[in-house]
């Protein structure tokens, strides 16, 4: 199949897949793979599932579209859903996690506003990665996606994860600063985990300095490392958090939520979006937030993460050329001392659907759904390519 008519933004691999059955893919050709990318975090009940099936049937058959001008009942229920599982008040839905984080900027920039602060500032992170338009490029710390968009938004400045000294260092400096935004785990930037007790040291930072803590939680929410949220393992509340990915299961849709004064931020005129929060989506959004919950996904997700983890610790230990394992849930990183782009390749040959972000990090992020059986092959499948790859001259 050629792709002529395709702007080329992607470097795609040589397949195309025609169905799915839970955490397996099948090719044009019949081929078929174990799935541990999910989508890149958004296929959350893996492929199929019978809930989302059956809640995107119903509801496309009743009504897809009306608008933001009106009432959308299952808008409201989604957003009540979310509300309770995360402890905040209000919600904000859009098509994609990049536009949620835009939600995010622009409140905190209207809470900078209305303390009086001409040019209010957001603190964000190295290595990390929060979208693609011109603010979440600028907001991201990763310069390969911002070179050549020049000039880049003006309001941020970069601090490094963890580092809570420097972003003291930078409170003291910057009266202008209103918001850190940060990503619990970064997922792009290589599975970085933040530090124990980090979060609870932003919150009480942003407490001391009336700033705003925003979470970019579009990879890590939904269940993916454990809890419902990242910031739920700390026991804290941020007050803007935002999500996508795995929200809808495969279907388009992302969220800003908010708590406090941030939740009170926005009136009408300040935001929008033609199609976000729209009926299809949220029934969507609501069939997987409930399968999460009645399956109990996120320990498991917790449990298995685990398990996983640390079967490729007793695997690869020893083996020349393995920097790091990091993880926490159904976010593993495995870290190399070389680029490691082309085992992406040789994995697609056995079978096997892996990513590897940050140059040198085979990034696995498997679907909530994913059993102890799948683990075991994965590591059976992936732990020799990866041996042979370190041992390998290249």
């Amino acid at each position: 199949m050629t792709q002529l008519a395709l702007m080329n933004t992607y470097g795609r691999l040589p397949v195309t897949f025609t169905h799915g059955e839970g955490i397996w893919l099948f090719d044009s050709e019949g081929n078929r793979y174990l799935d541990a990318i999910s989508g890149i975090a958004v296929n959350a009940l893996g492929h199929g599932h019978p809930a989302l099936v059956r809640a995107i049937q119903e509801q496309a058959a009743q009504l897809i579209h009306t608008s933001n001008l009106y009432g959308v009942q299952r808008q409201t229920e989604l957003a009540e859903t979310l509300c309770r599982v995360s402890g905040m008040e209000k919600v904000f839905f859009s098509n994609s996690g990049a536009e949620a984080n835009e939600a995010a900027i622009k409140l905190a920039r209207l809470f900078g506003h209305k303390k009086n602060i001409d040019r209010p500032t957001i603190i964000v992170m190295e290595q990390s990665f929060h979208g693609r338009t011109m603010a979440t490029l600028t907001a991201s710390g990763n310069r390969k996606i911002q070179a050549g968009f020049e000039p880049l938004v003006a309001g941020f400045t970069r601090a490094p994860y963890g580092d809570l000294e420097a972003l003291q260092t930078i409170g003291r400096n910057n009266p202008d600063v209103v918001a850190i935004l940060m990503e619990p785990v970064q997922g792009e930037g290589g599975i970085n985990i933040a530090p124990p007790g980090f979060l609870k040291q932003l919150r009480e930072l942003c407490d001391q300095r009336g700033w705003l803590l925003m979470l970019d939680e579009v990879q890590t929410g939904n269940g993916r490392t454990g809890t419902y949220f990242a910031y739920q393992h700390s026991g804290i509340r941020p007050d803007i958090v935002t999500t996508a990915k795995g929200l809808g299961g495969g279907v388009p849709i992302g969220a800003c939520l908010a708590q406090g004064v941030a939740a009170e931020l926005f009136q009408p005129g300040n935001h929008g979006s033609t199609f976000g929060g729209n009926p299809l989506a949220c029934a969507a959004g609501l069939a997987v937030v409930d399968t999460i919950e009645h399956d109990q996904l996120s320990a498991h997700a917790a449990a298995e993460g685990t398990y996983l983890l640390e079967q490729f610790r007793q695997r690869l230990a020893g083996v020349p050329g393995v920097v790091a394992l990091r993880g926490i849930g159904f976010m593993l990183g495995i870290e190399l001392n070389k680029p490691c782009a082309d085992l992406v390749k040789q994995a697609l040959a056995q079978g096997l659907l892996i990513n590897v972000t940050a140059d040198k990090v085979i990034r696995l992020l498997p679907a909530l759904i994913w059993k102890r059986e799948h683990s075991d092959e994965l590591v059976n499948r992936l732990c020799p390519l990866i041996e042979q790859f370190c041992r390998s001259g290249t």
